[in-house]
């Protein structure tokens, strides 16, 4: 994990130094690439550069890619967002394979929650009082403030300054983090990060109001504060302090439980959903070498399993082999529990690796007449007809859901192998080339576009969609050349900060 994000650090600051800070253009989701800016952050700079780290560390594998964590993660923490009244910030979630403790937002509403941070909840309103916490961060735009707060900055300079809060944030290596503050600049590095400490009881203040609107306990974040002041004592033996990006005092606890008290609580229900991610994540974390059937057998010792802990064990026993053993637990809870489309999802998979192929498509089909175009149901009965080599109906299933839902990279992925599977060549090569937009790669999506093209009895309203999009690509990758050339041409900028 160090030498990842020293990678990414190193990457961001180098990318940067040609990245774009031109305003986006309206339905454009395209990167924006073109010459360097060194103005105060516009939010269109903030969610560019939010987007090339959330990249970078898709493209490590450090993002936890699971349709069921991220249908979760997005739904609560959008949940949490409404209450901003932000109507121009978008809001993406995502749970980073990490097993420390911590939480961060980038730039440009992207919010990112180590696994560890998750499986160390107690319950759902912690889990929401972290997120809606980092969303303050964003709604202030405490990152841009402190970047003005210490005058005009490249930015490419801006970049290896954020990379340097990340480390912060998802690592405890002393040595990391020292090599990302000589990157970006040492003492400037040190000033920023004191800075956004200085914001934290502002992001708890505002936070707790997000919170409490959103029908969550607000004591939800002073109780889970003291739950991290005590474990972070290992931590601040770890890393240099002024890089702790969340320290807890009790100062800052007693300030957070007073504003609670201050605040009509409305709590609404925990969604069942809560219990059955955090296992879900704990199993889908742990090391590859690891076997979390000891660990639930140690629970089940002392207690009985709650629905969420029998639905982990499930899952790990699914993962050790035991399949039959799996789909038995998964049949009970499912019956006991119906119409929850996680239970449905798991039951349907553990089905397949059974090798009870009916009645897992059954399964599918049924809970999808309860919750239709539910995104990880859909991508989990996809992936059993893909398994089945029923490619178009499994393309079919992947159109009806993402013609009326953004998917991720992944889901992109999956669709253009659907899109082969069924013969539809055009198509998958257009998918793919939308996957490698996604993952920031234009010169790679626009060839994919030319092969699109190429094929075989393509309609003329796929010949169009997929002229206009390569012709988007061009554009954009012309501009970017344009703008290359001007800035090595151009006089040195003596407060640019250029690295």
């Amino acid at each position: 994990m160090h030498r990842i994000v020293l990678s990414l650090l190193i990457a961001l600051a180098l990318g940067l130094a040609t990245a774009a800070s031109a305003q986006s253009r309206a339905g454009n989701d395209l990167p924006d690439i073109g010459t360097p800016a060194d103005a105060t952050i516009t939010r269109s700079d903030e969610y560019q550069i939010g987007l090339m780290i959330v990249r970078g560390l898709r493209d490590e594998g450090q993002i936890l890619e699971d349709p069921e964590v991220n249908d979760y993660i997005q739904s609560l923490g959008s949940r949490l967002a409404a209450q901003a009244q932000e109507g121009g910030q978008r809001f993406q979630f995502f749970v980073v394979r990490d097993p420390s403790i911590n939480a961060f937002a980038l730039p440009g509403g992207f919010v990112g929650v180590n696994q560890g941070l998750l499986t160390a909840t107690a319950n759902e309103a912690q889990l929401a009082s972290v997120l809606a916490h980092e969303i303050a961060h964003v709604t202030q735009r405490h990152i841009a403030r402190s970047v003005r707060a210490q005058g005009r900055q490249s930015l490419a300079s801006t970049a290896a300054i954020l990379a340097a809060i990340l480390i912060g944030a998802t690592t405890g290596s002393a040595d990391v983090a020292q090599a990302g503050i000589a990157i970006a600049q040492g003492t400037a590095v040190q000033q920023r990060i004191n800075f956004t400490r200085s914001n934290e009881y502002e992001a708890d203040r505002i936070g707790i109001g997000f919170l409490a609107a959103a029908g969550f306990d607000p004591y939800a974040m002073p109780d889970f504060f003291e739950t991290l002041g005590r474990r972070a004592g290992l931590a601040a033996s770890q890393a240099p302090e002024f890089l702790q990006t969340h320290p807890v005092t009790t100062n800052r606890i007693a300030e957070s439980r007073d504003r609670a008290s201050q605040i009509v609580r409305n709590v609404q229900p925990e969604s069942p959903a809560y219990q059955y991610v955090r296992e879900r994540v704990r199993v889908l974390g742990a090391p590859a070498d690891s076997d979390l059937r000891s660990y639930y057998s140690a629970l089940r010792d002392s207690r009985p399993l709650t629905p969420g802990q029998q639905y982990g064990e499930a899952l790990a026993r699914q993962q050790a082999g035991e399949r039959e053993a799996a789909a038995s637990t998964l049949i009970e809870l499912s019956a006991a529990r119906q119409g929850s489309p996680m239970l449905e999802a798991a039951l349907g998979q553990s089905l397949m690796a059974a090798g009870r192929q009916d009645q897992a498509l059954e399964t599918f089909r049924k809970a999808l007449s309860i919750a239709p175009r539910n995104v990880p149901l859909s991508v989990r009965y996809a992936e059993a007809l893909l398994q089945l080599g029923r490619g178009k109906e499994a393309h079919a299933v992947l159109l009806d859901v993402f013609n009326n839902v953004q998917p991720t990279p992944e889901q992109i992925r999956l669709t253009a192998m659907a899109a082969s599977s069924a013969g539809d060549t055009g198509d998958a090569y257009y998918y793919m080339s939308e996957y490698h937009i996604a993952s920031g790669d234009l010169p790679l999506a626009g060839k994919q576009l030319e092969l699109a093209l190429a094929a075989p009895d393509l309609t003329p309203v796929q010949r169009a969609r997929f002229s206009a999009r390569l012709n988007e690509i061009r554009d954009v990758l012309a501009e970017s050349a344009r703008g290359r050339f001007r800035s090595s041409n151009r006089e040195p900028d003596g407060d640019a900060g250029m690295m």
